[in-house]
């Protein structure tokens, strides 16, 4: 087990399988304090111990929450408050995508809440955590597919029409321009806020979509065999979390561990 990271209290949304658990598993091995966010106990413990098993380190944790309910991740950051002095890194990696409109117990879109307002509340929960811990990371994993998205005001929650991809593309671009706010707003603090896509060219091979039908399940289904795999996916959350090199760089968007230029379309 690598040193790198030891003594950082690291919290990651989406844990549980995917890029997040690829995420959990490398910061573990760098000696990262790790505390995974999932919805499934089951499949948040086998995990859990797999990534303790195969590192060594025995500082991994478990925390169980709906993201797509605000009641439930208000108790969540509550219980992490409780249970940790400190938060050196927030990862806000859950996500999802639907091909039909299914909207959450408060009401609101799904993908919406789970891809863009579950980061912004579950960070303004945390941020006085992650000042008190300073100089400590917001890392925020968006997607290149923001760039076909746009901020739809007079139907943000679908409810006119709704399809899946333009959700899921407007929800990104919702996330790379919170991370921008959030940076510029954070100036001073010792708090940096970053965003990525976690793909290149070629997206990451995950569950991700695997539900979805019409156009845009065929193809990920169609690049499925030539995707990249959750660990390579994984590469550049990790390295925003730990990395030397980006200390006390904050509104940035980053493609393959490399600062990328920041394509947000007009309206």
């Amino acid at each position: 087990m690598k040193g790198g990271m030891a003594e950082k209290i690291c919290l990651i949304t989406g844990a549980t399988s995917g890029i997040g658990r690829a995420t959990a598993m490398g910061l573990a091995n760098m000696g990262a304090s790790v505390v995974m966010v999932g919805r499934d106990r089951g499949r948040g413990e086998a995990v859990m111990a797999e990534i303790k098993e195969k590192n060594g380190n025995a500082s991994v944790d478990l925390m169980l929450a709906d993201l797509s309910s605000q009641q439930e991740i208000r108790r969540l950051a509550d219980e992490f408050k409780e249970a940790y002095p400190r938060l050196d890194v927030l990862i806000n990696n859950a996500g999802v995508i639907r091909s039909e409109r299914i909207t959450t117990q408060d009401g609101l879109e799904t993908t919406f809440a789970v891809n863009h307002l579950a980061y912004s509340l579950l960070t303004k929960l945390l941020l006085d955590v992650l000042k008190a811990s300073a100089p400590s990371r917001i890392v925020n994993v968006a997607s290149g597919d923001h760039t076909n998205g746009t901020i739809d005001f007079d139907d943000l929650q679908g409810e006119k029409r709704y399809k899946g991809p333009k959700a899921y593309s407007q929800s990104k671009l919702a996330t790379v321009l919170f991370t921008y706010e959030l940076a510029r707003r954070l100036e001073g603090t010792g708090i940096s806020a970053n965003c990525l896509h976690p793909g290149g060219r070629i997206p990451v091979r995950t569950n991700f979509g695997s539900g979805v039908s019409g156009v845009f399940g065929i193809m990920v289904r169609a690049l499925r065999p030539v995707m990249i795999s959750p660990e390579k996916g994984a590469e550049t959350s990790i390295y925003l979390a730990s990395s030397p090199e980006v200390e006390g760089l904050s509104g940035r968007y980053f493609v393959k561990k490399a600062e990328a230029r920041l394509l947000v379309p007009r309206r």
